[in-house]
């Protein structure tokens, strides 16, 4: 059987853990399809946060305690820039991290599309998945919010800023309006997405944010349309439990959007393939049992993903479902 997940970053990561588990045991292939949206250039750097994060995580790599980056990170390039007053001070790249974004910008700048550097990548890591980029094309996620006054009468209006500063630097905490995921129209799906999804045999939707993890990715032209008229089923996974996300800013994201911040909000926001969503199935937390989304079917299992055998007995339910 042939996996495809679409994923973010930390969650998705630890998500794609248990199917990578269940896919060892029967012998089955995955590919991941990830999130570019949160891509940004930082002195000069192509950084791609879910992609790495995904990678880190398969490959043993990332920092456990703080769900991001390496462990045992040093900062001190860090430090120097700081010294130096260099911007954006507000973003902080770990000594071992700038490797990797390094051997990445250097490969881009040769040429190469982002899906081929994201292999080279993964042959230290050896992830046990593939992992592929959306797009090979740019595509980043920016947010409108209000602009700040200019203290000469001007009251500010509206400006857009990349994702990573209204959340990193900002922690979402500002008046905002909307979400834009710049250059989706002009990208493509990276090589191999498409060929991917046509030998599916079952599609998994990861509890990544529904916003600015998987919108992005639905984004790219074509890829919603494969998955509308593809064979395999397509089943999600709820990153809401109760009333709450499982991890990371969901439910401000959601707000925004004006979507409840609930299983059966998420749920209806991704929409049933009979009424031109993209689902087929829907698996909430045992906590939202009650859930009900129209012409969806849903399941619920529980979807706490405290250690790997929790994970795969609910990537289990999510293919039984399927």
């Amino acid at each position: 059987m042939h996996i495809v997940v679409l994923t973010g970053g930390i969650g998705g990561a630890r998500f794609l853990t248990g199917v990578r588990a269940y896919a060892a045991a029967a012998g089955d292939e995955v590919t991941a399809v990830v999130n570019v949206g949160d891509d940004v250039i930082m002195h000069g750097l192509r950084i791609c946060p879910d992609l790495d994060s995904v990678m880190y995580t398969l490959g043993g790599g990332a920092d456990p305690e703080r769900g991001w980056g390496r462990v045992g990170e040093t900062w001190t390039i860090k430090e120097e820039l700081a010294g130096y007053g260099a911007e954006p001070s507000w973003f902080g790249l770990g000594d071992k991290d700038i490797a990797t974004h390094l051997v990445r910008t250097n490969m881009l700048n040769a040429g190469y599309p982002l899906s081929a550097v994201t292999e080279a990548l993964c042959a230290r890591w050896q992830p046990g998945v593939r992992l592929l980029p959306a797009t090979d094309d740019r595509l980043e996620t920016h947010v409108v919010v209000d602009a700040p006054a200019d203290g000469e009468g001007d009251g500010g209006g509206q400006r857009a800023i990349h994702f990573q500063e209204w959340w990193v630097r900002h922690r979402g905490a500002i008046p905002t309006h909307r979400f834009v995921f710049v250059g989706a129209e002009a990208a493509k799906p990276a090589a191999g997405v498409l060929d991917a999804l046509a030998g599916a045999d079952v599609v998994l939707v990861a509890p990544s944010n529904p916003v600015v993890s998987i919108a992005p990715i639905l984004a790219v032209p074509g890829l919603r349309e494969a998955l509308t008229t593809g064979r395999a089923p397509v089943i999600g996974v709820s990153p809401i439990i109760g009333d709450a996300p499982v991890r990371g800013m969901a439910d401000r994201c959601l707000s925004v959007l004006g979507v409840p911040v609930s299983a059966a909000g998420v749920g209806a926001l991704y929409g049933a393939r009979a009424t031109g969503g993209i689902l087929d199935g829907w698996l909430v937390d045992t906590t939202d049992a009650q859930t009900s989304v129209p012409e969806l079917t849903v399941r619920a299992a529980p979807l706490w993903m405290t250690d790997e055998t929790a994970t795969v007995a609910m990537v289990r339910a999510a293919l039984e479902l399927a």
